[in-house]
């Protein structure tokens, strides 16, 4: 089979909460009748972005063809969950025209990206491109980036400080294997802070690699799909922090799960998950949530302190109305104190 009649696929990389999700959605409600498919990953049991892409409704990416890989992350489940996914996908009587890839946040795109060279969908499969997508707004508060004379400093008067930054490590490796890379959130940035973020990726990035600006993850479909990177090809011009290691692990980060009452407003949940967030440095949290009187499910979402919410789609018929929220931070913080505070 010639890499013309292989079926082109999207890898969309990027940290938690940078807004992959809100990407994928809006180049299925813009794919012009394009069939798609979309593989989504998450890092925990509950798959909160696979509900948020099935509620689209459109009809060139049926819910069957959005497929969830939940409690577990790509770049380390490829043999047993990605593989066969993949295959399966392409196996239908009606295969897609295009997939979409969007993986966890805490996923290193390149081992995604030698998947692709296993013989079983060698001759079937190509990536089109990888796209990685920053919170401009995050990382302008310094977020993902320490300063290097800092730690210089910080390492000099204590000697326990001998290893990077795991986050920024990660952030790092999305950003080096990247062929395009959205700027999100674009639009809560000054002009300043603005010019500081794109310094800084482009300090990270290994070559020339196209930057493009968007509010709310919306990205001209035509900019994001026809790269032909053929990036599995590519991989030496792609480096990564754990290029030596001989496996990759989450050993930095925790996951859990919060069961939620009824809320009687929108900012009742609010205000707990920004006091959630800003006394236990909790990095990302999302769900589902029952409001009183309201048919329809909370769909909440949280990138530190801040919060979005919005009503989604009516919770199903015959079915309990249980909110819960997937909470992720970093090693150690304090589940039992985060629970009490969002669900007591």
């Amino acid at each position: 089979m010639s890499t013309l009649a292989k079926v082109p696929c999207t890898i969309v990389t990027g940290f938690l909460g940078a807004g992959k999700t809100t990407l994928v959605r809006h180049v299925l409600e813009n794919a012009g009748g394009r069939r798609l498919a979309v593989i989504v990953n998450e890092f925990g049991d509950v798959g909160i972005d696979g509900e948020i892409l099935k509620g689209c409704g459109v009809e060139s990416c049926p819910e069957d063809a959005i497929v969830e890989l939940a409690n577990g992350c790509l770049c380390c489940t490829v043999a047993d969950d990605f593989v066969p996914t993949l295959k399966g996908l392409l196996d239908r009587p009606q295969p897609p025209e295009h997939i979409v890839i969007e993986t966890s946040g805490l996923a290193l795109p390149k081992p995604l990206l030698k998947a692709f060279n296993w013989p079983e969908i060698a001759s079937r499969v190509t990536v089109d491109g990888v796209v990685a997508v920053v919170d401009g707004a995050a990382v302008a508060a310094g977020r993902f980036a320490d300063d290097p004379e800092a730690i210089a400093r910080q390492r000099a008067a204590d000697d326990s400080l001998d290893h990077d930054n795991p986050l920024e490590e990660v952030f790092e490796d999305q950003l080096l294997c990247a062929d395009l890379v959205i700027l999100n959130k674009a639009d809560l940035i000054d002009a300043g802070e603005k010019k500081s973020v794109i310094d800084q990726i482009g300090k990270t990035l290994p070559r020339a690699v196209a930057l493009v600006e968007a509010h709310n993850g919306k990205v001209p479909v035509s900019v994001l799909l026809g790269l032909g990177a053929a990036a599995e090809a590519d991989l030496e011009a792609r480096p990564s922090h754990h290029d030596l290691e001989g496996e990759h692990d989450h050993e930095d980060f925790d996951t859990f799960i919060v069961d939620l009452p009824a809320f009687a407003s929108p900012q009742q949940l609010v205000d707990r998950m920004v006091k959630a967030a800003e006394t236990h440095d909790v990095l990302r949290m999302k769900g589902f949530v029952e409001i009183d009187g309201k048919p329809m499910r909370l769909l909440v979402q949280g990138v530190g302190a801040r919060i979005q919410h919005q009503f989604d789609r009516r919770w199903p018929d015959g079915k309990p109305r249980q909110g819960r929220l997937v909470v992720i931070g970093e090693k150690g913080f304090d589940q039992a104190a985060i629970r009490a505070l969002l669900a007591g």
